[in-house]
């Protein structure tokens, strides 16, 4: 005996359209499961303070993380400016990132009375195209690897309307704490890089 043919499948069984259709759900998922597994992007932050808050760079607009030498003050420079340091032979200026922002700094931690203390600070090294700067921080910065993802936009009433680039990158969230994340190379404005001491 013959099978019916159903007109509305141009002449073709029903068994034979399930069979198709069954064939490509099968390959579909087939070529789901070939797909090469995409890892997510990362992104690596050396971390510190500014007054209270946590504050992030990425890694490769950092050249050295060192204690921070002795610095010599210049005249007729940018206020947030504390002078020049010779670091590994170069002469850089260093940069107070809290009076450049208008941070507080945070309290000092008091110590019981006899207690020797050394007054050390640490300083990141960045190197931009045409120029080289020190950036001051109290506290040893840490390292940090985070997805991409973590990383939100900031909203546009963070960023400083002095300056015409926006340096804040984004706010990232890790567990409880905020960390914001700068583009340390639209910190200064042309005027203020032309100003640093040579």
């Amino acid at each position: 005996m013959k099978k019916k043919s159903d007109k509305s499948n141009g002449g073709v069984s029903e068994e034979v359209v399930e069979q198709r259709e069954a064939e490509q759900q099968a390959n579909g998922k087939d070529s789901d499961a070939a797909k090469p597994y995409q890892p997510e992007a990362m992104v690596h932050l050396i971390v510190f303070k500014l007054g209270e808050e946590s504050y992030g760079i990425r890694i490769e607009q950092v050249k050295e993380v060192t204690v921070t030498p002795s610095v010599t003050r210049m005249p007729r420079t940018p206020k947030f400016i504390k002078g020049v340091a010779n670091i590994r032979g170069d002469i850089i200026a260093v940069m107070d990132l809290e009076q450049r922002f208008g941070i507080r700094p945070a309290a000092m931690v008091t110590t019981p009375p006899g207690t020797l203390t050394k007054d050390i600070s640490y300083t990141l090294v960045i190197e931009a195209k045409d120029y080289s700067i020190g950036v001051v921080v109290k506290e040893v910065p840490q390292s940090l690897n985070l997805s991409v993802s973590k990383i939100d936009k900031a909203p546009s009433f963070l960023q400083d309307t002095t300056i015409s680039e926006n340096y804040i990158e984004g706010i990232a969230k890790v567990d409880s704490r905020l960390i914001i994340v700068l583009d340390m190379f639209k910190i200064l404005s042309a005027e203020e890089i032309k100003a640093l001491p040579k």
